[in-house]
């Protein structure tokens, strides 16, 4: 624990705020709040004098814990004190950082381009099904499927160009690693600013995901005409696309946050199940987009047939912790 966590924890501690602690202080609350995100760091006089405030000793505010953090890393990552951990600086993880906010809105945008790309396959195979419109089926389900797989292509496109731009951070994200002084309370700040905001996303794309479905529920109960009720689902699959969109770009920046911070899906203990349910991810969805396409040019039903994506979206949660289970049992 470094200097900024520990005014952070004995601040609340002692139910004070910001403004407080500043005015017991005589500084400014922006001077705390710059200690408590490791952007500067306090005089000695300032350093006694809280020391005194929090009943604590200035050896326990001063003395960095790093040595405790390093043993119980080795412990978890199996290597002793001889290979220490990498080490993260400020300068690297403000770059992994802005890397990954440069990047979130164009995994947001693929995501968006993998369920959106049967839309217009299923558009035309219902224009090609009603009698008001004299487009063919085979020329409908030519146009649908070369827009699905152009979709496809420029979204799988897109995540390798990111990733190649993130590649040398990957070990932030299956590795132990130890931060510099003052990267933990720089990044814990930024976390905390960006809570709201991350609330705000995840609501937001929910109730997209939600809202999505009244159409067709709708058009269903009115019995409606099958080219309206395919324009329906074409609607539910965009609102999806969206709802997901927002969703995703705001949770690869808290990502971001937590993988630093070695917290949730990027705790020490969760590396290296993560790694292997990528993999899985990857087979997985790989295998529902053949099947999809198989079905559909087998029966001709490409109208119907992206009722599969839904069915596949549930059993994948299903799935994947199952086999995150699996993998538990595995390590223990």
């Amino acid at each position: 624990m470094i200097l900024a966590d520990k005014i952070i924890d004995e601040r609340k501690k002692n139910g004070w705020s910001q403004e407080e602690l500043a005015e017991k202080l005589g500084v400014s609350r922006q001077s705390v709040s710059k200690w408590e995100g490791a952007s500067s760091v306090p005089d000695l006089k300032k350093v006694i004098q809280m020391a005194k405030l929090f009943g604590v000793s200035t050896d326990y505010l001063l003395k960095d814990e790093l040595e405790r953090e390093n043993r119980g890393a080795a412990e978890l990552s199996g290597n002793d004190t001889d290979s220490p951990l990498r080490q993260v600086s400020m300068e690297e993880a403000n770059e992994f950082l802005n890397t990954k906010r440069k990047t979130a809105p164009r995994l947001a945008n693929t995501v968006t381009m993998y369920i959106i790309s049967p839309v217009l396959l299923i558009l035309l195979a219902g224009i090609a099904e009603s009698s008001n419109f004299s487009l063919s089926e085979g020329l409908a389900a030519g146009i649908g499927c070369a827009a699905l797989f152009l979709l496809i292509a420029a979204a799988v496109f897109i995540r390798i160009a990111d990733r190649s731009k993130l590649s040398r951070f990957e070990y932030l994200e299956r590795e132990p690693f130890e931060t510099e002084y003052g990267v933990s309370g720089m990044v814990k700040e930024k976390k905390r600013e960006y809570e709201s905001r991350y609330s705000l996303g995840v609501a937001s794309g929910t109730a997209l995901c939600i809202v999505a479905v009244i159409p067709l529920i709708v058009a269903g109960a009115v019995e409606a005409s099958d080219l309206i009720l395919d324009a329906c689902v074409a609607l539910l699959l965009a609102l999806v696309a969206l709802g997901a969109n927002l969703i995703t770009r705001v949770n690869t920046i808290k990502e971001s946050y937590d993988t630093l911070l070695q917290e949730g899906d990027y705790s020490k203990n969760k590396k290296r199940t993560k790694a292997k349910m990528s993999t899985f991810s990857a087979v997985y969805w790989g295998l529902v987009t053949a099947i999809y396409l198989g079905w559909s040019a087998w029966t001709q039903h490409w109208d119907s047939a992206w009722i599969i994506w839904p069915v596949a979206g549930v059993l994948f949660v299903v799935v994947f912790r199952i086999a995150q289970m699996l993998l538990k049992v595995d390590g223990n």
